[in-house]
């Protein structure tokens, strides 16, 4: 299919998000950005935070994997569902009840200042490295296929597409994106589900023949029962509930939509909702990424990894098939971005500049300043995507998870100390813990080899990297004052 036809399909799908941010945004203020002024439809917001949960490199990295670790993911998914039952009941109680607008601002007031700007400095980093790893895996894969051929530079194209975002995300901030993710995620489901009935057919094979086929070639095997792998079933699963929990419930992206719905009973119901369909569209994905490794060899397709979804699609598929393929990872790359930089700029505003604490700065004065935070974060983000371009991970949700390892555990020990303890914190040394705990489990991992034999360590540096938070934030604490009072869960 031509380059040039690729191109304007990829024009013509933004002009359809700027229609619908145009609709969305009028008249929007701060309180529409931060939160959409607590009126987000439940499940609009469940619906369209699939998308933001799975972006592009769930996409294009689970199908890929496929190839070497069979069906393994769904050992993290059994861990997701646990997770998500953990994050509706404990901690979304917790932030209705205080009325957050930053879920970080609970820190401030159950930890302290330093603990609060700590959560929100790590909930900075965490987002601006994995959201950057996704959209770059997308805009990789976009160059290859349209704009390498135009001459358009790698540069130019990140450039471009964060432009796009910040258009339709300048204005109407939470209550723009509930939408647009609603409209991203329906085409990228589309597309998944064509691409598994078109390869089916391709094959000529139904579900339960295909199944038996990828049984016979090793590539449906799920859990692994070696204790000393990384992918050791026990592992995965407890990693894949402390990954949700830290990265959803603990996160302001995610938290930003949930807690933008009126009450607890329908965030809850949102949460629940999107577990469901979670499940059933990862388990897509798995079926899908054995049908491709099915289908590689009969065409001659050697390409592994990330690499193999597009190499087959555009390579040996209908045209059809390709514009349906394009749409649906156009669809996978704006969610895993929109939000991420919406959310940056909240958190910055709220948690760092204090904004909504700014009784010297008039309202059309906040607006400007948090419109100043949104253009900066785009920058930060064209920066860590070329710098993504420069390392050419073969496969990024690797990446993405191994990142989350070390960024997301302070947040889990900070938040774990506020909710299991009733101890108050010595502020000013908090953060030396949070900094010193993921340098510990670097060094660690660094030498397992010689520290712990045949063990090697895999997601569950994140829970390790938790408890040395835990463990330093009580050290730096004493027991709560007589009369005091604190908020737990």
């Amino acid at each position: 299919m031509s380059p040039a036809l690729l191109f304007c399909i990829l024009i013509g799908y933004f002009g359809l998000l700027m229609a619908v941010a145009w609709a969305t945004g009028r008249n929007a203020n701060n309180d529409s950005f931060f939160i959409g002024n607590k009126s987000s439809n439940w499940m609009l917001v469940a619906f369209g935070m699939v998308g933001t949960t799975l972006s592009g490199a769930t996409f294009i990295s689970v199908p890929g994997a496929v190839g070497n670790d069979g069906f393994g993911y769904g050992q993290i998914l059994i861990g997701y569902v646990i997770g998500y039952i953990a994050v509706a009941y404990i901690l979304l109680p917790l932030y209705y009840r205080l009325k957050l607008t930053s879920i970080y601002h609970y820190l401030d007031v159950r930890l302290g200042r330093r603990a609060y700007q700590s959560g929100a400095g790590f909930f900075i980093l965490s987002r601006l490295l994995g959201a950057t790893a996704r959209l770059y895996l997308v805009v990789n894969i976009l160059q290859a296929l349209i704009l390498d051929s135009l001459g358009v530079p790698f540069w130019l194209t990140t450039f471009v597409v964060l432009g796009m975002i910040l258009m339709y995300t300048y204005q109407g901030g939470v209550k723009t994106i509930v939408w647009t993710d609603t409209l991203q995620t329906t085409c990228m489901l589309a597309g998944l589900f064509f691409c598994v009935g078109f390869m089916l057919s391709e094959l000529n094979l139904s579900i339960p023949e295909s199944l038996a086929r990828m049984h016979e070639q090793g590539l449906s095997r799920v859990f692994t029962f070696d204790a000393d792998s990384p992918n050791f079933w026990l592992k995965q699963i407890v990693a894949g509930a402390f990954i949700v929990v830290t990265m959803t419930g603990m996160d302001q992206e995610m938290m930003q939509k949930t807690i933008s719905v009126k009450t607890v009973g329908d965030s809850q119901k949102n949460l629940l909702s999107l577990t469901a369909v979670l499940v059933v569209v990862l388990s897509a994905f798995l079926f899908l990424g054995g049908l491709l490794y099915l289908y590689a060899p009969i065409v001659g397709v050697t390409a592994t990894g990330d690499k193999i979804f597009p190499a087959v699609v555009m390579g040996h598929l209908p045209a059809t098939v390709q514009i349906i393929f394009l749409v649906a990872l156009i669809s996978a790359l704006f969610p895993s971005a929109d939000g991420a930089i919406t959310a940056l700029t909240s958190t910055f505003c709220i948690d760092i500049l204090g904004i909504q604490r700014r009784n010297d700065l008039s309202e059309e004065a906040k607006v400007r300043l948090r419109r100043h935070v949104h253009l900066g974060f785009a920058f930060l983000f064209l920066a860590l995507v070329l710098v993504f371009k420069w390392a050419d991970n073969p496969s990024m949700i690797g990446v993405i998870l191994k990142l989350a390892s070390y960024t997301y555990g302070p947040l889990l020990g900070l938040f774990a100390f506020g909710m299991l303890t009733r101890r108050t914190l010595n502020d000013r040394l908090v953060p030396f813990v949070t900094i010193g705990a993921p340098i510990l489990c670097g060094l660690l991992e660094a030498n397992q080899k010689y520290l712990l034999g045949n063990y090697r360590l895999g997601l569950e540096l994140l829970i390790v990297n938790g408890i040395l938070v835990f463990a330093g934030l009580f050290a730096i604490s004493q027991r709560e004052k007589a009369g005091s009072a604190a908020v737990t869960a």
